[in-house]
């Protein structure tokens, strides 16, 4: 297992990714937020030990680095934050575990004709979360910075 305190996130991040690119299962030792018996956080961090089939790597809203992967046990999706992986090993076994759908708007690319401003207004949008994007006009937009 390589141990994530003797190395960079940047070298933890590119093995996961690796990992996703390839399809390969990952074990990973990690802390999670203890649960109390009506499932409610109790605030204290336990370490738990998973085999995960990895499907997506994203940042929060509040720049956590997280992975989204699929529980080899269980067959539940889970998230787990980079920051608190402990340890983890790739292993040269293929996923068998069907994903979830994704459930965001997936934003389309715009057209080879846009011009610079709506390419502009369009990577602006995209740094934005997807559930606060609202399309707007090219008319809206203007009066709005003209404003």
């Amino acid at each position: 297992m390589r141990n994530t305190n003797r190395q960079t996130t940047t070298k933890t991040l590119a093995d996961l990714y690796r990992a996703l690119d390839r399809q390969q299962v990952v074990t990973v030792s990690f802390l999670k937020e203890e649960k109390d018996d009506t499932g409610k956080k109790t605030g204290r961090l336990v370490e738990t030990v998973r085999s995960l089939e990895i499907y997506d790597i994203r940042t929060t809203r509040d720049g956590r680095i997280v992975f989204e992967a699929m529980d080899r046990a269980t067959g539940e999706a889970r998230t787990i934050r980079v920051d608190r992986v402990l340890s983890y090993t790739v292993h040269r076994m293929a996923y068998i575990l069907d994903r979830p759908e994704p459930t965001k708007y997936v934003r389309p690319a715009p057209a080879p004709t846009t011009s610079v401003y709506d390419l502009f207004l369009y990577e602006l949008a995209r740094d934005q979360d997807d559930a606060d994007y609202t399309p707007r006009t090219l008319i809206q937009t203007q009066a709005a910075l003209a404003a």
